[in-house]
């Protein structure tokens, strides 16, 4: 790597590391019977024990240390006393913050038995995350990343979230790039070696279109179909890019 890349290269790669790592804690308790507010409390102290705060805490009032994303919930789901059943799909989503610089990553976990659509809205959710990141690489269009995610989903069925995308990330949790999850390849900015941002489709079931609950937060599906999505956090090189969220489980 680049000289002038490599301190946030090792350091997103650390903070990444630590959100994956609480991740890998939540597949373990990821079953019938437990409440989500028991995810965010794994997080929070996974990541304290690592050294490590919670980005999302308290940012921008957001009140709990994970969002938990339940069937239709597209995103930013609060924890809360609710309780997950067999057949619920979870997305988890944690960002570390560890010295300065963050770490965001999410999955959709199956809670017991899940429907086999369902099931296949989750695998084709991750595909369409992984398609995309294996084509990353220096000069590349962000329209070429959005394409390849709405292809694929598109193809199996589903449909692509545009009311949110992935983003920049760093020293700052949030900052440009915008990471559109569908478009046109050969359009948009082109990516450059050193930059780093996340690629975290959100694939609904039925129709793209979301609303936003009266929290403030909850973003879920218009027509109430189920929602998907999976997150890493990645930096480009001149032929590829690494990913820094990588679970050795995954």
């Amino acid at each position: 790597m680049i000289d002038k890349y490599k301190e946030a290269f090792e350091k997103t790669r650390l903070a990444g590391t630590i959100a994956a790592g609480a991740l890998d804690e939540v597949a373990k308790i990821a079953k019938p019977g437990i409440s989500t507010a028991e995810i965010d409390k794994l997080c929070y102290n996974y990541l304290n024990d690592h050294g490590a705060y919670s980005a999302p805490l308290f940012y921008r009032g957001f009140p709990k240390s994970c969002c938990t994303s339940t069937n239709h919930v597209v995103c930013h789901g609060i924890p809360s006393e609710k309780i997950l059943k067999d057949g619920d799909i979870v997305n988890v989503d944690v960002t570390a913050l560890k010295d300065g610089w963050h770490g965001d990553t999410s999955r959709t976990f199956e809670i017991g038995e899940v429907s086999v659509k369902a099931k296949k809205l989750v695998i084709s959710t991750y595909e369409a995350m992984m398609k995309a990141i294996k084509i990353v690489k220096d000069d590349i269009h962000l329209g070429d990343i959005g394409a390849t995610i709405q292809d694929h989903v598109e193809a199996d069925g589903f449909s692509v979230v545009q009311d949110f995308c992935g983003h920049g990330i760093g020293k700052s949790f949030h900052k440009e790039p915008n990471v559109l999850h569908y478009g046109k390849k050969g359009t948009g900015e082109k990516i450059k070696t050193g930059m780093i941002f996340t690629i975290e489709p959100m694939i609904n079931l039925g129709k793209y279109e979301t609303k936003t609950l009266n929290d403030g937060w909850t973003a879920v599906t218009k027509d109430k179909s189920l929602s998907a999505q999976f997150e890493h956090t990645i930096g480009v090189t001149k032929d590829g890019c690494e990913i820094f969220t990588l679970s050795k489980n995954q």
